[in-house]
């Protein structure tokens, strides 16, 4: 079955248009929405690895993620959405740090994986769910763009293209991919959509409106998955969708 047969089964087309000038994606044009998932029912369209003290599950309408370390392990989560996206495209999400008092109430990691893919296994991501099961350096091998939002105690923000080397050259690819400004951290209890452009080339990453990353990419990766992903935190995320950019009417 074709790709556009299944999203024709999954959901009707339906489009909206985009106020937003700062990303790659042409502002004002009319975008498909390719998928979308508001958490009222279950998580049957989502893979989660988590190590095993944390929790996911559907609270309120909304996905919830609290993860805890464990007496063997750091703890960690990526929660996957199931379907292989290609661009070009947009991903866009709401999410909130929660501080309530919860014994995994830390500020910090409200991180994204997009585009993923497993070299090893690169038309199914989840033949290495288990092997991963959250742990953060088994993703490493992953060709991925990833952002670590507020991360390290909420006192890092950073972009990554993986393969993450881990080693001298384990660092951002340019200076301001590696950002330690106020303003780009979390907040507590304060909702904030994310926005993920994948656009040929122009990937993108934009928190409330604000472009914060913006990447010309030689050899972009144009499909694979999209992965919410934290570590030892509490997040609840809402509103997720999928869209692409119609094409232009020739004159």
């Amino acid at each position: 079955m074709s790709f556009s047969r299944i999203l024709f089964l999954l959901k009707p087309a339906r489009f909206l248009l985009l106020a937003l000038t700062a990303t790659g994606l042409s502002a004002g044009q009319a975008e498909e929405v390719l998928f979308q998932d508001d958490f009222g029912k279950d998580l049957s369209r989502w893979v989660v690895e988590q190590t095993p003290s944390g929790t996911t599950r559907i609270i309120d309408g909304q996905l919830d993620i609290d993860d805890a370390p464990g007496p063997k392990d750091k703890g960690g989560c990526t929660v996957w959405f199931k379907e292989k996206l290609t661009g070009p495209l947009r991903i866009s999400y709401e999410a909130t740090m929660v501080q309530k008092g919860g014994p995994n109430d830390r500020i910090s990691d409200l991180n994204c994986f997009w585009m993923a893919t497993d070299p090893k296994n690169p038309d199914n991501l989840f033949v290495g769910s288990k092997e991963r099961s959250g742990a953060f350096r088994k993703y490493d091998p992953l060709r991925t763009y990833y952002v670590g939002y507020g991360a390290n105690e909420n006192a890092t923000t950073r972009f990554r293209r993986y393969p993450r080397p881990r080693n001298d050259d384990d660092h951002p690819l340019k200076p301001e991919f590696d950002l330690s400004d106020a303003k780009f951290m979390n907040v507590p209890n304060k909702t904030v959509k994310i926005e993920l452009v994948a656009d040929g080339n122009t990937i993108q990453f934009v928190r409330d409106g604000e472009l914060v990353f913006t990447f010309e990419d030689p050899e972009p990766y144009q499909e694979g998955w999209f992965g919410f992903r934290t570590t030892r935190s509490h997040i609840r995320f809402d509103n997720f969708k999928v869209t692409r950019p119609q094409p232009k009417e020739k004159p």
